[in-house]
């Protein structure tokens, strides 16, 4: 019974010692990486509409350019 008494009375003691250690160099703020995620993201978002956009006009400004070459009729002969 006494080896016993002394095993748990270690063990909490060793628990105890175990729980006032510091916590490691965590980040008290984990909120910061997050929205640093969320920017990037953002940014990525927004290149992938300006390209969009880009490809757009393109799209449109080569339609306009073949529009006038289909409308002549041929040469007569």
């Amino acid at each position: 019974m006494n080896k016993l008494i002394a095993t748990l009375i270690a063990g909490f003691f060793a628990v105890g010692a175990f729980a006032q250690t510091p916590a490691a160099a965590t980040p008290a703020t984990p909120a910061a990486p997050a929205a640093a995620k969320m920017e990037a993201k953002a940014e990525v978002k927004k290149t992938k509409e300006e390209k969009k956009a880009e490809h757009k006009v393109q799209k449109t400004e080569k339609k306009a350019k073949a529009a006038p070459a289909a409308d002549k009729a041929p040469a007569a002969k």
